[in-house]
């Protein structure tokens, strides 16, 4: 499996009136893992994008688990255990500093031509990274 992970705290404006982490918070938590995940495999989103594809999420899952809080340090994981066909599973989660599942859910994302806007296959070098990274961890 490819595997990655970034970690920072929760920041105050992430939080509600009660210090709880926002629901919506989480998927952009999420999105972190991934772009930390692409990078750290060599092919950044932007070098993708620059490459004329994009990459849409389609699908998100999340399920909450237990409450991240004003003060707690986030563990954000990403995972991609199986080649893109027409579309790219990335499993996520998010964990506290107590190493306690905060959420937890998938990714689904597409492959469109930048220029048409149109569908298309998962771009060779994001392939290649996969397949080079895929027994990682």
């Amino acid at each position: 499996m490819m595997y990655s992970e970034t970690i920072f705290p929760v920041r105050y404006y992430e939080t509600d009136q009660m210090g709880i982490v926002h629901h919506s918070n989480y998927i952009r938590y999420f999105e972190c893992a991934r772009n930390v995940l692409m990078a750290e495999g060599g092919y950044p989103i932007e070098k993708c994008e620059e490459d004329g594809v994009t990459i849409p999420i389609v699908k998100m899952e999340c399920n909450y688990k237990h409450p991240a809080k004003m003060g707690d340090i986030v563990r954000c994981v990403a995972i991609i255990e199986q080649e893109p066909l027409a579309k790219l599973y990335v499993k996520q989660a998010v964990y506290n500093q107590d190493n306690v599942l905060c959420a937890e859910g998938q990714a689904t994302l597409g492959f469109l031509n930048k220029e048409t806007g149109r569908p298309t296959r998962c771009p060779d070098k994001l392939l290649e990274m996969i397949r080079k990274h895929i027994n990682d961890k």
